[in-house]
């Protein structure tokens, strides 16, 4: 059902160890060109163009693409209670992890009258794409939109793929999500045309142009997101999800297996890997694997991302090996479930986030832990954080010199202006003493 890579008795390099983790085959470049067709369809045609696409790729001709704030009203009203309640639970836990990432500003004195003044801007308008596809998602719109709240961005806008369920409509428990956080412009449209849009505007929607892009998607939303990168930023190029669990012979063989399959129901790209320095461990998993597999509610996906190339249960010799093994793969979720997971955190440097310990599921973190489930992965962790409220804000810098502190450094930036063959540069510094 799963694969078992053996590396013990091996020490491979990093760059083996590279090439050695499962990984799943996501080539965005090959759905470029049709994301390119749909995003240039949008720019010449606007709403008429997302409406067709709507029809063809979501089997539904939405009557209104923008969302009247009645409906918005209406959504959260139809929110099931207990679905009402945490949904403002993971918005209050989430808005104080967020607000402890917010910079503060700094000044840096370098002498006399000379200092350099450390200030961070929010981004002033921001498109958040909110996937539709095989799950209902009104846990990304928490994870985006409080974060840019929290970083003070002005103008947000959500986009959801219309639904042939709901008359062409935005999913009604991802629109009460948005109207519980005070989001009142969305748009019922997915898919590439839906990023085109946010990143260009359709003026006959009175949609403005966005200045960042954030959100998951399939292959298309990637490949548009990609492209339309200059013209707006982006978060991402999110692929499919992953967790990766780190185990020794203390850890409980029916709890791996739960959560692994419970990542393994996104989709049927889903990457699930366990490492582990024990095979016992491994013999006492498999039997939990199977029976959880067969009889999760979307088994049928399940069994296919857990008997692909991208999953896998992988022995190594002890937790020094497991942690190499990790930090190469940088997966998305990593699980530490060791006698001292602690300790084993000391060795780990690559991971969208890190679940420490037996009660720390990778669930946790996806709806109620505060912490973000918007995360790096294809190994994107080895260089690239989460989505946080930093994500949302621009460094910059302001430079205050009076006569004093230019005085300072006048000879040594003529110096080097003309070391540099630039000497209007120094001329300008020289201008200001002149007479």
């Amino acid at each position: 059902m799963i694969q078992t890579l053996d590396l013990r008795g091996r020490r491979p390099s990093r760059a083996e160890l590279i090439a050695l983790v499962p990984r799943a085959q996501v080539d965005v470049t090959v759905a470029a060109g049709t994301a390119a067709e749909l995003i240039a369809e949008v720019r010449a045609t606007g709403e008429d163009a997302l409406r067709s696409q709507a029809e063809r790729l979501d089997r539904v001709r939405p009557d209104a693409i923008r969302v009247a704030p009645a409906d918005i009203a209406a959504a959260v009203a139809g929110l099931d209670p207990v679905v009402r309640a945490a949904l403002h639970e993971a918005i209050r836990r989430v808005r104080l992890a967020s607000e402890a990432q917010v910079p503060q500003p700094a000044v840096i004195a370098m002498g006399p009258g000379a200092e350099v003044v450390q200030r961070w801007q929010p981004i002033e308008r921001v498109g958040f794409y909110v996937p539709g596809g095989k799950a209902v998602y009104p846990s990304s719109v928490v994870m985006n939109v409080v974060p840019a709240q929290v970083a003070g961005v002005a103008s947000v806008v959500l986009a959801s793929p219309p639904q042939a369920a709901f008359g062409g409509g935005v999913h009604p428990t991802i629109l009460g999500a948005a109207g519980i956080l005070g989001v009142d412009e969305v748009y019922a449209m997915g898919g590439a045309g839906a990023i085109g849009a946010l990143a260009y505007g359709v003026p006959g929607l009175g949609l403005d142009p966005v200045d960042l892009i954030t959100g998951p998607g399939n292959v298309y939303v990637a490949a548009a997101k990609r492209l339309v990168r200059g013209v707006v930023g982006i978060d991402s190029e999110a692929g499919p999800t992953e967790i990766l669990v780190i185990a020794d012979a203390t850890a409980e063989p029916a709890l791996i297996a739960a959560d692994l399959v419970s990542q393994a129901e996104h989709d049927e790209m889903a990457a699930a890997v366990l490492v582990t320095d024990s095979p016992e461990l491994v013999a006492a998993l498999l039997p939990h694997l199977e029976r959880l597999a067969a009889s999760t509610a979307h088994h049928e996906r399940v069994r296919v991302a857990l008997g692909a190339r991208q999953s896998a249960v992988v022995l190594v010799d002890d937790l020094t090996a497991a942690a190499a093994f990790s930090n190469a793969y940088g997966p998305e979720h990593l699980e530490l479930q060791t006698a001292d997971p602690e300790r084993t955190l000391e060795l780990i440097t690559n991971a969208g986030a890190v679940f420490l310990g037996r009660d720390a599921p990778v669930s946790l973190g996806d709806y109620l832990a505060g912490s973000n489930h918007v995360l790096p992965t294809g190994g994107q962790s080895r260089f690239s954080s989460g989505l946080g409220a930093v994500t949302f804000l621009r460094s910059q810098q302001l430079i205050r010199y009076d006569r004093e502190g230019l005085t300072g450094v006048r000879d040594g930036i003529r110096a080097l202006s003309d070391a540099e063959q630039l000497p209007a540069h120094g001329d300008a510094v020289d201008a200001r003493f002149d007479g």
